[in-house]
Parts: C-alpha cells; structure tokens; sequence
C-alpha cells in the first residue's frame, strides 16, 4: 500500500499576545510524511522560542533518522531551563506516517492525539518509556485510507473553562465527539482544523485564555492533477502533447482559450462555454467531453493563485472556504488542487497566442509563465509534487 497524506493546522494565540506558544512542523522524507505540535512553557516570545526550538529540533533530527531518545535527550540538553517550574523545553507529539502504511506517534505531556477510523473513535495501547527523566507515550500502528489525526495542545482542551463551561473547559471526550461529528462530512485537513479551531474560539468567547493549536493528518489516496495551459511552440506539437495529456492519469484541467480550441480539435469535440452572470470578475468556464475542467486563461490563473496563496500563508478561515466553494473557474481549479490534489502535472505550450499576436500583445507568454512559475512555487509549499513539460 502506498498512502498519501493531507495535513493541516491552526493556532489562536493567547488573548493579547502578538506570538503564538505553539508551533506545527512538517517534514517529508522520502518515505514518509513527519507531522510535529510542540506546546513552549508560558506564552507571548517566551515560549514562541521555545516552540520554535523544539519543533525545528525534532524535525531536523527525525529527517535525518536520529531515535526518538536522542532526540528528546537532545531537547532536554537544549532548552533553556524555567527559573521558577525548573523545567525547560515544551511538550511536544510527533506523528510520522509512512508511505507503506505503517506509523509512529510519540506524545510527552500534550493531550493525546485523536484517532478517528471507520466513523468511530480509536483508543491504541501505547508503551510508556522514560527518556532523561521524560514519559513518553509511544504507538505503532498500520494506517489505511480515510484515517484521522488530530494533535492538539491543550489550549484546545482548556477552551471554555471558567466562562462558558464554567471551570472545566472542553473535554477531550467532548472534542473528539465533536470531530468525529465534523468528519462524517468528508472533509479536507484544512476545512476540520478550521471548524476545529473557531469551535475553540466560540468556547474562549474569542478571547483565548491559552494558545490553543489542532493539526490534523488525513490519509488519502493518491490523486493527480494535469493542467494543459498554453499552445506548443511548433504547430505540429499540438497532437503530441495532447496524446500525452490525455494518457497521464488523473483529472484533466485545460486553461486558456487557445489551448482548450487545440484539445478540441484533436479530440473532435464542441467546447460548450457556461454563460455565468454572479461573477463578472472571473471569465466564464466551458465544458469539453473527456476534460474535468476548461477556463479562460491568464487571469483565471491569477484569481486561482491568490487563493492558493492565501491558503500558503496560513490565512483560510469560514470566509476562505466560501470564496473557495463560488462556482467559477479561479475558485474550482483553486480547490482542485487545495482538496483533491497530492501530484500536479503541468503542460505549457511556449509559443505566442496567436489570439494576441495581431493586437500587439506580446507579453501574454511571458506573462503566462511567470504564473505558470508562481503555481510551481506555491504548489510545492503546499507540499504538492509537481512536474513540469515544456512544447
């Protein structure tokens, strides 16, 4: 079995503060995907440093293939110690999923991680070991597709306390009911760690007592995206890159009016445009048989990748997943490759658009690979593998 991953996280810093105590830290190897949630001590730069530390100590270690002992050994040897608890560092859980399906969780002081399998909660036994004086809990399991992690610090389970919960705050039995609520809808990383982190914001009354953090690992199967924008250089190429963007598996997006007349030709097929009113910002779509997705080109590209954007700078609340769900063509293509893509595959023409040729507008290649450039560089921070032929 080889399984993908889909991750995501969001933090609320404690009320007042400008800096966040908690940091999430991802880290693919070439086997497997690393998810790390370190907690600092305290709250504000304090224990951003200290979060900060842990999480990049661990990571780097683990990317390099260090133990599990060194690396808390490490952390112990590292961390500055507190003058008043007498201990140093942050508490931290390590979630590693390989790519043949099997997973290691480690967790030190931090609520543990929420399993969700099947539509129902999972509790695995754990082994306790002692390392520089430190309990950890450790867990090896096989994962299969749809499975569910939520690491959380414990901000997340202090929500409510002393206001709307009076003094016991959000129970882990009663957020993991709660996220085993949300995930019977089938959604992405990204859509759980927001509902997620807002019903903790709603419990806080919006003025969190703790930094409070969930990051949430999905496994998925494998899904690939192609995207044919602009025509070959040489005519006679037409054929030959639509021979090969048609025989690569996974979803097939053609974006740009040229380019889709090419994939109509050769597939012998009538592009049908969409005449959509409720968003005059963004062209139409079209719909061709045998294609997932036809849009207009260059400024569907652009809207497409402000969203993408956005979602890299960690700035996707409810608001975001509106904008995201609109039905247009910047706004579909953005959540194909947020939500239903691990691997994108682009096809880019070089040659001048002939539509643009005769008006003087030269600048439309350049301009289409400079965004061609920016979806690579987005598209990889979004953790995405992406491969790129040029015609």
């Amino acid at each position: 079995m080889s399984v993908s991953i889909d991750v995501a996280w969001k933090s609320l810093n404690k009320h007042h503060e400008e800096l966040c105590g908690d940091k999430v830290e991802i880290i693919k190897t070439e086997d497997s995907d690393i998810m790390i949630l370190a907690d600092g001590m305290g709250s504000g730069v304090k224990a951003n440093i200290l979060a900060t530390l842990t999480s990049k100590i661990l990571g780097t270690m683990l990317y390099e293939g260090a133990t599990i002992e060194s690396c808390v050994e490490t952390i112990a040897k590292t961390l500055p110690i507190c003058s008043v608890r007498k201990v140093a560092y942050a508490t931290f859980s390590i979630l590693q999923i390989f790519h043949s399906g099997e997973a290691y969780l480690a967790e030190f002081d931090n609520p543990s991680c929420v399993f969700i399998r099947d539509g129902k909660i999972i509790k695995y036994p754990y082994e306790m070991r002692e390392i520089e004086g430190k309990k950890i809990h450790e867990y090896r399991f096989q994962v299969k597709k749809n499975d569910c992690f939520v690491l959380m610090s414990d901000g997340v389970i202090y929500a409510g306390a002393g206001s709307i919960l009076n003094l016991q705050g959000w129970t882990w039995e009663a957020m993991a009911e709660y996220t085993l609520k949300c995930t019977k809808k089938t959604m992405s990383a990204s859509r759980l760690a927001v509902m997620l982190s807002q019903a903790c914001d709603e419990l806080y009354e919006e003025k969190p007592g703790d930094d409070t953090t969930v990051a949430v690992a999905r496994v998925i199967e494998r899904r690939v995206v192609n995207i044919f924008t602009g025509p070959p250089k040489e005519k006679e190429d037409d054929e030959r890159l639509m021979h090969e963007f048609m025989h690569t598996e996974g979803k097939k997006v053609v974006a740009g009016g040229t380019s889709a007349n090419i994939a109509a030709r050769i597939l012998g097929k009538e592009i049908v445009t969409k005449i959509d009113s409720r968003n005059p910002d963004v062209p139409p779509t079209a719909t061709l048989e045998g294609i997932d997705l036809v849009t207009e080109g260059v400024l569907t590209l652009g809207k497409a990748l402000k969203l993408l954007k956005k979602y890299v700078r960690d700035e996707f609340d409810a608001d975001f997943f509106d904008e995201l769900d609109a039905d247009n063509g910047a706004s579909r293509l953005a959540r194909l490759l947020i939500e239903e893509c691990t691997e994108l595959n682009l096809f880019v023409g070089t040659a001048v658009n002939d539509a643009h040729k005769e008006s003087g507008l030269n600048f439309d290649l350049s301009m289409r690979q400079n965004l061609v450039d920016q979806l690579i560089v987005t598209a990889e921070k979004m953790g995405r593998k992406v491969t790129v032929k040029y015609y």
